[in-house]
């Protein structure tokens, strides 16, 4: 591994452990990704984590105070970090090839399908209470079908 991948992967430890030790799966490789897709029944919150200001100050904060908030809890929680897991993150986003990559970015998923999606563009600039209401109101809206 080179000084830059060392260093990129040390620095991103504190980002992926906000998720996980909030119960995030993190799915590494395509076929971790695959075997989720193909196994996972019910509702699925996936969260593509980036090492940008918005993920940080603005995506898994919401996404952590909007599973406190929520009445309707996902069945699962997953997460690949693009630009680090760059095969996780590239089979994942196949499985919602509809929507351009965007990161970070959340994706609801309900057995399997795509059901809503939220880019990097109604993340970046927007307060954080109106990210995690938006994706409170998501959840709300995915368990209801």
């Amino acid at each position: 591994m080179n000084a830059y991948d060392e260093y990129m992967k040390g620095i991103v430890v504190p980002m992926r452990q906000e998720l996980t030790g909030a119960g995030f799966k993190e799915l590494l490789t395509a076929e971790e990704v695959n075997e989720h897709m193909s196994s996972s029944e019910g509702t699925s919150l996936v969260v593509i984590n980036s090492v940008c200001g918005c993920a940080a100050g603005l995506a898994r904060p919401a996404v952590l105070e909007a599973l406190n908030t929520a009445e309707a809890k996902p069945d699962h929680l997953v997460t690949v970090f693009a630009g680090q897991d760059k095969e996780a993150t590239a089979q994942m986003r196949n499985y919602f090839e509809e929507v351009p990559p965007s990161s970070p970015s959340i994706a609801v998923l309900k057995d399997g399908q795509l059901a809503y999606f939220i880019p990097r563009e109604q993340i970046e600039g927007y307060p954080m209470e109106q990210i995690r209401d938006h994706l409170a109101q998501v959840l709300e809206q995915v368990a209801a079908q």
